[in-house]
């Protein structure tokens, strides 16, 4: 079974294409991800998106408990 992490970076792939729908999703995963799965996805993100949406990646990075 695919974890939740893989699951996630499926959902914001699909949802890359808006905006708030993306800071949306990501916001939603922040809540459900462990530390480590949190730190990956930032990583992830950053990798991935931080061209597109470093604004969003920021706001919502700087808002988790594990930073």
């Amino acid at each position: 079974m695919a974890s939740m992490l893989e699951y996630v970076k499926t959902i914001l792939q699909k949802v890359s294409f808006d905006r708030q729908l993306f800071e949306k999703e990501l916001r939603k995963a922040l809540q459900e991800l462990v530390e480590d799965e949190v730190k990956q996805l930032k990583a992830w993100c950053y990798a991935q998106f931080g061209r597109m949406y470093r604004v969003v990646l920021n706001r919502c990075f700087r808002r988790t408990r594990f930073a």
